[in-house]
């Protein structure tokens, strides 16, 4: 009788989950402002290891940065992909990751980082930001990633999943237009 409960338990589980992921439609790729591609962003946050995330610290070169949540397999996936692009490319590139979530969710963060064996930084992103205001205005869906110039300036935006190679060539033709190459 428990077997068959559990089992019942599990087929229900598995068409919940299904049927979530079956509705949710892909977001569009949303592009930058004209006002983000003339000015450099303003952020500061700080990383589970207790060090800036900010303007400041990914200056001077191109920087990706992640925006995931603990609890969404296709933010898993963009962990790794976002890990891949790090070590092929380094050190010509920052990569971060941003979490959507309430610092209450730190622990849960940090054994998602962990875990996941994340080797660049990941901090918890502030109320402003989860809201989709702040200097990555509009920018609320996980898992959704942005290319930062080398001056800050966000020149790329993907909301929903975007895999390595759709990643590689913003990244590419951001470079292409680069002055400073």
């Amino acid at each position: 009788m428990i077997a068959r409960a559990a089992a019942l338990l599990a087929l229900v589980l598995l068409g919940a989950s299904c049927g979530a992921t079956s509705e949710r439609p892909s977001p569009a790729p949303t592009p930058p402002t004209s006002e983000a591609l003339t000015r450099p962003l303003r952020f500061d946050y700080l990383t589970l290891d207790g060090k800036p995330l900010s303007t400041e610290t990914v200056a001077g070169r191109f920087t990706l940065i992640g925006f995931l949540a603990t609890y969404d397999v296709a933010s898993q996936a963009e962990a790794r992909f976002l890990g891949g692009l790090l070590r092929r490319h380094t050190p010509r590139i920052n990569v971060a990751a941003l979490v959507l979530e309430s610092e209450e969710n730190l622990p849960i963060v940090e054994a998602f980082a962990h875990t996941m064996g994340l080797e660049y930084p990941v901090a918890i992103a502030d109320g402003v930001t989860i809201a989709g205001q702040g200097p990555f205005a509009g920018l609320h869906h996980v898992p959704s990633v942005v290319l930062l110039d080398r001056q800050g300036r966000e020149v790329w935006r993907h909301v929903g999943l975007a895999e390595e190679g759709t990643i590689e060539k913003a990244l590419r033709a951001a470079e292409a237009r680069d002055p400073a190459r």
